[in-house]
């Protein structure tokens, strides 16, 4: 399947002898330099980032790291591996009681670091190094992988376990069509089967499920099953029972079952029977996103695949294809869909483009037409990005400053050479990948801070902080109860309506955060129980997590006078 690779046409950096050491560097400038802009520029996210740093926060502080909490209640909705990255992270900074978002999110950051190696490693098996380094790159620069990278969740971390498992399930099928030369070790099939156990206790049955409709699209396709037993199942199988069991029976005897019911029941089943949560799509939703999900590898897309198709006869792309494909049309048929769920489809798309810009001998040259629509793809989604980065400052209360006009401008360059490029491959794919990462740097670091409206939780947090009282009573919280808020305030807070509100702080007294319509039942019900009200500020803004503008008002409660009855003399 290796061979020499076809160097682009023309000379330069690119070219053969210095090409390897300029790939690396722009592979590493684009990735990292655009994650870490975003990993510490960005304030907490509704919903799931703040939902998972704050549950991490809430096992440090407490000392359980097995059972799972936000604010008052359980968390039962994901398996325990990403809170105990998350908790050792924190801890390890030393960051456990701030907040701080950023050390939550270094499990994801190098989550996607690791899955960049993990392709390049894969890839190298086949690819040379330059076509390897490419398939990285573009994929570590991705919209999406870029996205999960630099913000505290699940899916990241879970991707590097992905490619993990599916580069030693790729070993196997190379070397049962016949190259020996693949054959697995009893270690390389271990590491595959650990990665399998970690990427459970990441998101449970998520992995399993991408490695099942691979494995069993390929054995349709060659109608041979009998190479599956060559992946050592009875050992693997007891290798992630080691790893998941002792903590899989620990919350189930900490929580009396409630955890299988709410995770597996309520969370897993319900997106597979239904759009849970209002997420629910047709078929085609990932197709539609993928334009701009997988930018800036479109510009070479439609070729790869093109090429793949009429190369899917040899081993290596044959089951880069049915990764694509299975995986894809298991996410299109699930009823429940975000855009973050395709991702584990990503690194083979990631790694076709690799073959592809290989060169590989007999394939024909891409045709006009989709040559054409890859430029449409690629450069619609780039003046899109330009676009919005203008226009969203002057639309949520800022504008774009002077530096961010610059970096905007340099990332259309790029994006006019990577297209100009186009028929050198490394080239045009140097560009692409510098293009996309002056645009997210520019994104985090020029736009995000000019978006005060939309940082409702932030700029809430700061006007609670300078009315609180240290270690002062719970915050309670009505209306606006979006989980960046519940982090800012460092999980002292309490959830209610606005009428119970009312009651409480009639008693007690205190602070109370609350939106307009449960706002009116507050002071309403407060003056009516006798308690009495000032009003310390209020924030306006637009809720992104419900698409609704808000106002949110501070008021500290006076409670009620408490009447003492004498006791009667006798």
């Amino acid at each position: 399947m290796r061979g020499p690779a076809t160097p682009d046409d023309g000379s330069g950096p690119l070219a053969a002898g210095g090409e390897a050491r300029w790939l690396w560097l722009a592979v590493l400038a684009t990735v990292l330099f655009a994650w870490l802009a975003g990993l510490a520029a960005l304030p907490p996210l509704d919903r799931d980032e703040s939902r998972f740093a704050e549950a991490s926060r809430q096992m440090v502080q407490s000392g359980d790291y097995i059972d799972i909490r936000f604010a008052s209640g359980p968390r039962y909705n994901k398996p325990i591996g990403i809170y105990w990255l998350q908790s050792a992270a924190a801890n390890l900074t030393g960051q456990a009681r701030s907040t701080q978002v950023w050390p939550y999110r270094l499990p994801s950051f190098l989550g996607g670091c690791l899955t960049l190696l993990l392709v390049y490693g894969c890839a190298r098996r086949f690819l040379s190094a330059r076509a390897s380094l490419i398939a990285a790159g573009l994929l570590g620069t991705t919209l999406l992988l870029t996205a999960e990278s630099m913000i505290a969740t699940t899916d990241a971390a879970l991707l590097a376990c992905v490619v993990a498992a599916q580069s030693v399930l790729l070993d196997v099928y190379v070397a049962t069509r016949g190259d020996k030369a693949f054959v697995p070790s009893r270690g390389r099939l271990a590491f595959g089967w650990i990665a399998v156990g970690v990427g459970i206790l990441l998101k449970g049955p998520v992995i399993l499920t991408v490695l099942a409709v691979t494995a069993i699209f390929l054995s349709l396709w060659d109608r041979s099953w009998r190479w599956l037993v060559t992946v050592r199942p009875v050992m693997g199988a007891g290798i992630v029972v080691i790893l998941v069991a002792p903590w899989a029976i620990a919350i189930g005897i900490a929580t009396h079952g409630a955890f299988y019911q709410q995770s597996l029941g309520h969370d897993f089943g319900a997106k597979i029977l239904g759009g849970q949560e209002s997420h629910g799509a047709p078929p085609g939703y990932y197709l539609a996103l993928a334009s701009l999900t997988f930018w800036p590898g479109t510009l070479f897309l439609l070729p790869a695949l093109a090429a793949a198709f009429l190369r899917r006869n040899e081993p290596f792309v044959r089951f880069l294809l049915v990764w694509i494909v299975s995986t894809w049309l298991m996410f299109e048929l699930t009823p429940t869909k975000l855009p973050h769920y395709i991702l584990p489809a990503y690194p083979a798309l990631a790694l076709l483009l690799g073959v592809w810009m290989e060169g590989l001998r007999g394939s024909p040259p891409a045709k006009r037409w989709l040559r054409n629509l890859a430029f449409v793809q690629f450069g619609a989604v780039a003046i899109g990005i330009a676009a919005a980065c203008v226009i969203l400052p002057m639309k949520f209360g800022g504008a774009l400053p002077w530096s961010g006009f610059a970096g905007v401008l340099l990332a259309l360059c790029a994006a006019g050479a990577a297209a100009y490029q186009w028929r050198q491959p490394s080239r045009g794919a140097v560009w692409a990948m510098l293009c996309a990462s002056a645009f997210y740097i520019v994104l985090t670091t020029a736009v995000a801070p000019q978006l005060p409206r939309l940082w409702l939780g932030p700029r809430a947090a700061a006007l609670v902080e300078a009315s609180a009282v240290p270690h002062g009573a719970p915050i309670l919280l009505a209306g606006f109860v979006e989980p960046s808020l519940v982090f800012l305030l460092q999980g002292n807070v309490q959830i209610v309506s606005g009428a119970a509100a009312a009651n409480i702080a009639a008693d007690h007294g205190g602070l109370a955060l609350v939106d307009a319509p449960a706002g009116r039942i507050f002071v309403e019900d407060l003056t009516a129980h006798g308690g009495r009200f000032q009003s310390l500020g209020a924030v306006t803004g637009f809720n992104y997590s419900t698409g609704h503008a808000m106002q949110l008002t501070l008021y500290r409660a006076v409670p009620r006078p408490h009447v003492s009855v004498p006791q009667d003399k006798r």
